[in-house]
């Protein structure tokens, strides 16, 4: 593939690169979030015009929605796409977990992912000073039976969008078993609890397939998946 689709193009000058992939590869995200890195910087040194902006896809949400949490395999591809972006510099992600089919495993909604990518270009590659992407968990605190979870990337606020409360989010307490979570905003953070978990370890949010979850920033923009459990 590299030999016939990129070696050509090798050594134009070039402004950045997006990268929409990864189905092909779930079940093995282990091996992908060594993969992706790699690519990059084969690909910036074979250019030899320095670190240029490098756009990642995740992956859309797709297949049956699960009744109850479980580990699927495509968040785990999804999280190696998004750990890239914060080891490769001038990466930036664009999400498509809000636009994808169950039924389809190539959305039809390329507008969405198509302006999203544009905001990562505007920001690494041109210098605007705009949000480019959805809330990305940083840290948690545990109290009371609730996990207060805060976030980077705000975008002027965290909102649940479409509705009056946060969907997306699991909790599982010392056992690792994960139940849905009720969840709220509260400034900038969110609190998840559950009355099934009275003593809660880990969160997870949009992890599976095909996840019903509706946090986003002011900016428009969908929280990056994640879990806690690593």
């Amino acid at each position: 593939l590299y030999n016939a689709m990129i070696s050509p193009l090798v050594p134009f000058g070039i402004r950045g690169a997006i990268w929409y992939q990864g189905e092909s590869n779930a079940g093995r995200a282990e091996q992908y979030a060594r993969l992706l890195p790699t690519l990059i910087g084969d690909w910036r040194a074979r250019f030899g015009v320095g670190e240029f902006p490098f756009l990642i896809v995740q992956l859309a949400n797709f297949m049956a929605v699960d009744a109850e949490p479980k580990s699927d395999p495509w968040p785990l591809l999804r999280e190696a796409q998004y750990l890239t972006t914060t080891t490769v510099p001038k990466t930036a992600l664009a999400l498509a977990i809000d636009i994808g089919e169950a039924n389809d495993i190539h959305p039809r909604n390329k507008q969405d992912v198509g302006l999203r990518l544009a905001l990562g270009a505007l920001a690494l590659s041109y210098g605007r000073a705009i949000e480019y992407s959805g809330p990305v968990y940083r840290e948690m605190a545990i109290a009371a039976g609730k996990v207060r979870v805060r976030f980077d990337h705000l975008g002027g606020g965290l909102v649940a969008k479409g509705a009056d409360k946060v969907t997306g989010f699991a909790v599982a307490g010392a056992d690792g078993r994960f139940v849905w979570a009720d969840a709220r905003i509260d400034g900038d953070a969110v609190v998840v609890w559950s009355d099934q978990v009275a003593e809660p370890k880990a969160v997870r949010y949009a992890w599976a397939n095909n996840p019903v979850c509706n946090l986003y920033n002011q900016a428009g923009l969908p929280a990056v998946p994640f879990r806690t459990d690593r």
